[in-house]
């Protein structure tokens, strides 16, 4: 397995736990009677799986024997409404840093498959941190008055996206 195989199949735990951490997120949002922000997290969270699936059927594409690992345990509590979003952010954030440096490795190795594999993560990435400082500054601006907040993330975040024809497959489909 090259390092860059190696990297890929550690961001396959790196994608479940996002999800995972955004069923969390989503938990906390559906208990403080705040629908819209639950709903964002929930539908995050599925994307997040799909993305591990993403990176499982390319495995499976190659050739390349796969492990579905563990993981740790999400953050479930959290003292006011915007902690959340800024754990959010922060987790595409480091995604971001993940993806690239799996695009550099497999440049570095040589690994045109895998650089091209990768090109649609980084305009993913370019997407989600977008969204997710949006979602901060709103929450900022709103000043604690969450009806506006919720009243943005359904007007803003929670409609309906078209399908994006360049994604990589997703093993199983999609959710």
């Amino acid at each position: 397995m090259t390092r860059f195989h190696q990297l890929l199949q550690d961001q396959i735990a790196h994608e479940f736990a996002a999800s995972q951490q955004y069923i969390a997120l989503a938990s906390f949002y559906a208990n403080e009677d705040l629908p819209q922000l639950a709903k964002h997290f929930y539908a995050q969270s599925v994307e997040e799986r799909n993305h591990a699936m993403m990176i499982i059927q390319y495995f499976l594409d190659r050739d390349i024997a796969v492990a579905v690992p563990g993981i740790a345990e999400p953050q479930s509590h959290f003292s006011e409404f915007r902690e959340p979003i800024k754990l959010a952010l922060h987790q595409e954030q480091t995604v971001t840093d993940q993806i690239i440096a799996l695009a550099r490795t497999a440049r570095d190795e040589g690994d045109y498959l895998g650089e091209q594999f990768m090109q649609w993560f980084l305009k993913e990435q370019v997407e989600e941190v977008a969204v997710m400082t949006t979602l901060e500054t709103v929450a900022e601006r709103c000043n604690g008055n969450t009806f506006d907040l919720e009243n943005f993330v359904q007007r803003e975040l929670n409609v309906t996206a078209e399908a994006d024809a360049t994604a990589p497959s997703i093993a199983g489909g999609s959710m």
